[in-house]
């Protein structure tokens, strides 16, 4: 490695206080107990901050009656609703691990989570009871389902959590070592995998968004509709406020209409969003219904935003837009486009964040490329995971032994500023959600009427990115069978939205799929199709 080419945070280190979590989160927690810390916007419920806090030692109590030991795996399906934080937070105060799931997943798609992590108890909501049970079969380890509200027939109520006094059990937590949440993600590459974040890996990263100015302020009302379940809704939104003594306003799903009617009702101003919803504010008109005059600050994240598209939606709103940068195994943020800063770059990702490193390397050869070429983007500091859950090879692939996590995705740096320009890693980003083409593609596989098959990711102006099939068929079908197909056995978000139909897939010799070479393809096409136009 040369050391010359390692860019540094422009900011000061900061020191990293020796905490667990919950503490620092909750710091405010006595300073205005009667401040709303979480309200729901399609049901009015709201918890103040003392509430909150009682609330999380209470069911931090009732699982521990439970059996919940440290170490031990809770699952937790749910919309965004007040009672995430609370188990979210219950979980990591006992020094168990929170392993969270897309609501929408499929039965087989949460009980491969589980299974996996080896979670010993569900936490989910009524509608999904079902879908939950029949994923606690295919992960045998679960021995307990517990439901908020309504309790179905053999399910465990949630408020019998909170029959157990509030007496926090004494655990023993070192912050360092000791994982609090177990988020899934592809990584660089198409198998899901567990992500263990650390106390400490949480800490720092809301510290580090602190010292770099994110920009959330007490005053704040924060608009929660990022999942919870997602490492951006989950630290930066979820922690992020709570940690400044800020109110949020949780939303379950994204509706436009129910979205602008909250900004409107409760005065929302800072907005953590991903480019489709940036989308919707900058060009749909049923925004100009609404008044979003208290919007002051929009921070978007997830998947590329435009320089463009950031202006229209500043433009728009009246209010400031800036983009950041991370991964679910960075913790996740470790860039962002400063909010103080005089410099404007609505394409950039902004400086690293403090106590962060960055590397551009050749991904063939690990060699730091020259100044002012694109490399891989190599990541070094507190926010890096400590490894994938029971999988130490694909944790030896990302993460080298001085600590340097390789991203997968390709950088420039401009005077200590990065832009993402692609990706050496294949995931489709859909609406900021992550959609791997090898699950699809062996999906694909097993369809009779496919022969062989490739997934790539092409661009959308709605989603960002989309899947797209090419297939070899066999027999008669078409284009609309085989995308019906699919979308019967995966979650919404992970549909095939295009096929072509192919002679052969281009491979390797060694036989692996160059999806590049499709890409490129389909790039081509589309500059075609703008020369022609």
């Amino acid at each position: 490695m040369d050391d010359a080419r390692v860019v540094r945070s422009p900011y000061p280190d900061i020191e990293i206080p020796d905490l667990p979590l919950v503490p620092f989160v909750m710091h405010r927690a006595a300073v205005h107990p009667d401040k709303p810390a979480i309200i729901c916007a399609a049901t009015g419920r709201q918890l103040t901050y003392s509430e909150l806090d009682r609330a999380i030692r209470q069911v931090a109590a009732g699982l521990h009656a439970k059996g919940i030991r440290k170490g031990d795996v809770v699952g937790l399906v749910s919309p965004n609703l007040p009672d995430f934080a609370v188990v979210f937070y219950a979980v990591t105060t006992l020094g168990a691990i929170c392993s969270t799931v897309n609501p929408i997943a499929t039965a087989e798609e949460i009980g491969a989570q589980f299974a996996d992590s080896e979670a010993v108890m569900l936490v989910t909501i009524a509608d999904l009871y079902e879908k939950c049970t029949t994923a606690a079969r295919l992960a045998s380890t679960v021995r307990e389902i517990v439901v908020l509200g309504t309790t179905p027939p053999g399910a465990t109520p949630y408020a019998a959590l909170f029959a157990h006094g509030d007496a926090v059990p004494t655990v023993s937590i070192d912050p360092a070592t000791d994982v609090c949440a177990l988020p899934y993600s592809s990584g660089t590459s198409g198998v899901p995998k567990g992500v263990m974040l650390t106390h400490r890996n949480l800490v720092a990263n809301l510290l580090q968004c602190e010292a770099a100015g994110v920009g959330i302020l007490s005053t704040d009302t924060v608009i929660g509709v990022l999942p919870f379940f997602h490492i951006y809704g989950m630290v930066v939104v979820l922690g992020g406020t709570l940690r400044q003594g800020a109110t949020i306003v949780s939303l379950p799903r994204f509706d436009l209409e129910q979205f602008l009617s909250t900004i409107q009702q409760f005065r929302v101003s800072y907005m953590n969003l991903v480019p489709p919803i940036i989308l919707a504010l900058a060009k749909h008109p049923l925004v100009a219904s609404y008044d979003l005059r208290s919007v002051r600050t929009i921070m978007s994240g997830a998947a590329p935003l435009g320089a463009d598209l950031a202006d229209s939606c500043a433009a728009r709103l009246g209010c400031l837009v800036r983009q950041g940068y991370g991964l679910t195994e960075t913790s996740p943020v470790t860039h962002f486009h400063p909010f103080t800063d005089e410099r404007v770059d609505g394409g950039s990702v902004g400086p690293a964040v403090p106590n962060t490193e960055c590397r551009l390397v050749d991904s063939d050869t690990a060699i730091d490329v020259p100044a002012g070429e694109r490399g891989e983007l190599w990541i070094r500091g507190p926010q890096v995971m400590k490894g994938y859950f029971n999988k130490p090879e694909a944790t030896a692939a990302c993460l080298t032994a001085d600590g340097w996590f390789k991203t997968g995705d390709v950088a420039v740096v401009e005077e200590g500023w990065f832009r993402i320009v692609d990706r050496v890693k294949e995931l489709i980003k859909y609406k900021g959600l992550q959609v791997a083409p090898a699950e699809l593609e062996a999906l694909l596989l097993s369809n009779p009427h496919v022969v062989d098959a490739a997934v790539i990711p092409v661009p959308d102006e709605d989603a960002g990115e989309i899947p797209k099939a090419f297939v070899v068929k066999r027999g008669e079908t078409d284009a609309d069978q085989i995308m019906a197909w699919v979308a019967e056995r995966v979650s919404p978000y992970k549909k095939v939205r295009q096929v072509e139909f192919v002679e052969a897939i281009p491979k390797s010799p060694s036989g692996k799929i160059l999806r590049r070479v499709l890409v490129e393809r389909e790039r081509e096409r589309e500059r075609a199709r703008a020369r022609a136009g």
